[in-house]
């Protein structure tokens, strides 16, 4: 039971069903190295007899989910009826900088590259082949 206690790695995959793993595991692995709707960490508590959502976040720096993925996650919880917040509890907002490549934690909204200092872009941009 103590590994309930813990936040579990999460990820929704493109046919929409929520996947887990715990927290330890890597998304992509989670994912079976697939592409994903959404990724990130979420907690369960009890609520009298069921078990509800009690911390959700987009915290996955294997696949750099944007904040707009929530609605993806909010489906998925649904569908197997557990009650959630209403958005991500924690956002992470990432960007991949256009001029090294490199992924990003964007902090403060301050939009430039930790790496060589370019300017960020304001839209997500992590998946270059959508």
């Amino acid at each position: 039971m103590a590994e309930l206690a813990e936040p579990f790695t999460f990820v929704v995959g493109v046919d929409g069903v929520l996947g887990l793993a715990p927290r330890r595991s890597e998304h992509v692995a989670c994912a079976g190295g697939e592409r994903v709707l959404s990724a990130g960490e979420i907690s369960f508590g009890r609520e009298a007899d069921r078990w509800t959502v009690s911390e959700v976040s987009n915290q996955s720096t294997g696949y750099c989910p944007d904040v707009t993925s929530w609605a993806e996650v909010a489906r998925a919880l649904d569908s197997v009826g557990l009650r959630r917040p209403s958005g991500f509890t924690h956002e992470v907002v990432f960007r991949r900088c256009p001029d090294c490549q490199e992924h990003n934690i964007v902090r403060e909204d301050h939009f430039v590259c930790v790496f060589c200092g370019s300017d960020l872009p304001a839209a997500w941009n992590v998946d270059t082949s959508a």
